[in-house]
């Protein structure tokens, strides 16, 4: 083989060779997968962002579902599993944490609503404090579906309520009145 076509057989190799490393997303640092598995059902990656407070990067955050989409009602309505991940990238307290998810329901629904799923939310919050401080590195998941489902560093914690629950949770991201416009942007792949 003439040295050009192997030089060019070289960098093809390569190039084949490394593209499934191009294809994991990196935010803040933080290696974030292509694909998810939830409920049995294989994810891909819809976007992912960081969420900061007060100008204090808290967590980088991936957004996974069946199909990528970039309309935030199709994700928040489908019936389908999705799962948000959320990678620490500072230490925070359980009552900071849960306080931030709290806020985030309670911008995006009405008191009629929140009044019907307050046993779902203190149910939420009892699991939510159960797991404790997250630190810098930690991983917490939560699977929205038929219920809400939170993992912690891989481990499953436990499930809360159903479709109405899952539907009200995911809006902190993404919906009207997210905890961070710029992220749902970017979980909404924009």
């Amino acid at each position: 083989m003439p040295r050009s076509g192997i030089s060019t057989a070289v960098v093809l190799l390569t190039a084949v060779l490394a593209a499934p490393m191009l294809h994991a997303a990196e935010v803040a640092g933080v290696r974030i997968e292509e694909q998810a598995k939830a409920g049995g059902t294989d994810l891909v990656l819809n976007g992912a962002g960081v969420r900061t407070k007060l100008f204090f990067k808290v967590y980088a955050a991936a957004l996974y579902a069946p199909k990528k989409t970039t309309n935030a009602a199709t994700l928040i309505d489908s019936r389908e599993p999705r799962r948000i991940v959320m990678h620490m990238l500072r230490d925070l307290d359980a009552d900071s944490l849960f306080s931030a998810l709290l806020e985030g329901l309670r911008g995006n629904q009405n008191e009629s609503e929140l009044a019907k799923l307050k046993p779902d939310i203190d149910q939420f919050e009892h699991l939510m404090r159960g797991i404790g401080n997250a630190k810098t590195g930690d991983v917490i998941s939560i699977d929205f579906g038929n219920g809400v489902g939170v993992g912690f560093n891989g481990q499953l914690r436990g499930n809360v309520g159903g479709e109405a629950f899952a539907r009200a949770l995911i809006k902190v991201w993404l919906g009207d009145k997210p905890a961070d416009a710029g992220l749902k942007q970017d979980l909404l792949g924009g």
